[in-house]
């Protein structure tokens, strides 16, 4: 890659979940070890709904399909398509989505998303 101007993916990461939530990291520490940033399709299903956690990095959610709900202290916001939000790091957030059809989005994370910075709260 070093020579490389470029890095096509064609097989990305299908990240392991127990939810339902089906997640295809394209770049970042699965897939190209890459710490700077991580950008992830990710499918959450009617009813999906992870607990409250604190990340230290920044988060952009663009919703391509559906709507997703976030929570942020006192906030509720439900993000529709063709929508995007900045999760600024250090911030409290629940994702869910408590509605009737899937939610088809991306996230993308800076640094890259990692299970040890995600912070997340007991459910």
């Amino acid at each position: 890659m070093a020579d490389k101007k470029f890095l096509l993916q064609t097989k990305p990461f299908l990240v392991p979940t127990t939810d339902g939530k089906r997640i295809e990291e394209h770049f970042g520490l699965a897939t190209t070890h890459t710490s700077a940033y991580s950008v992830a399709h990710m499918l959450a299903p009617p009813h999906w709904g992870e607990p409250f956690q604190k990340p230290e990095f920044d988060e952009v959610t663009l919703v391509l399909r559906g709507k997703k709900r976030i929570e942020m202290d006192e906030e509720t916001i439900d993000l529709g398509e063709r929508q995007s939000i900045l999760i600024k790091a250090g911030t409290r957030v629940r994702y869910s989505n408590p509605f009737e059809e899937p939610c088809e989005y991306v996230s993308f994370c800076v640094p890259a998303f990692d299970i040890a910075t995600v912070n997340r709260e007991d459910e």
